[in-house]
C-alpha cells in the first residue's frame, strides 16, 4: 500500500529553522515528482516546493524562495524540506505529495494533480 508520512514539524520562533521529512513506503519515491504543500484549517492549499522525479530539478513558490530547500535521498526513499528564516505566515500544516511533474504558474507551485499525500505535520512559527 502506497503511503507517505511527514514528520519534523513543531513550534519555532520567527527566524528559526526546521527540517521536515517525508518517508515513502510501498513504492519508490524516485518514480514521482514530490510536492510539499501547506494548508491551514479553513484556508486554501498552497504549493510550497517541488522536486522533479525526472531530473531532480527543484522549484519553489515565490513566498519561500531563498528560505526553503527541497532535497531527496532516493536510496532512503525520503524527501526533505529545509526551512529557514521562518515567518509567522509560514504557520500551517505541511504535507508531501506525489505528482507526475512539477508545475509552477505565476510564482505558485501547482497542486492540481497530486495523487497521494500523508497526514501532514504542523508547523507553528511564533514568539
Amino acid at each position: 500500500q502506497a503511503q507517505l508520512v511527514e514528520s519534523g514539524g513543531g513550534l519555532v520562533q520567527p527566524g528559526g529553522s526546521l527540517r521536515l521529512s517525508c518517508a515513502a513506503s510501498g513504492f519508490p519515491l524516485d518514480l514521482y515528482s514530490i510536492v510539499w504543500f501547506r494548508q491551514a484549517p479553513g484556508k486554501e492549499r498552497a504549493g510550497v516546493s517541488c522536486i522533479s522525479g525526472l531530473d531532480g530539478n527543484t522549484y519553489y513558490a515565490d513566498s519561500v524562495k531563498g528560505r526553503f530547500t527541497i532535497s531527496r535521498d532516493n536510496a532512503a526513499n525520503m524527501v526533505y524540506l529545509q526551512m529557514s528564516s521562518l515567518k509567522p505566515e509560514d504557520t500551517s500544516i505541511y504535507y508531501c505529495a506525489t505528482d507526475h511533474r512539477c508545475k509552477v504558474v505565476g510564482g505558485v507551485v501547482s497542486t492540481d494533480s497530486l495523487t497521494t499525500w500523508g497526514q501532514g505535520t504542523p508547523v507553528t512559527v511564533s514568539s
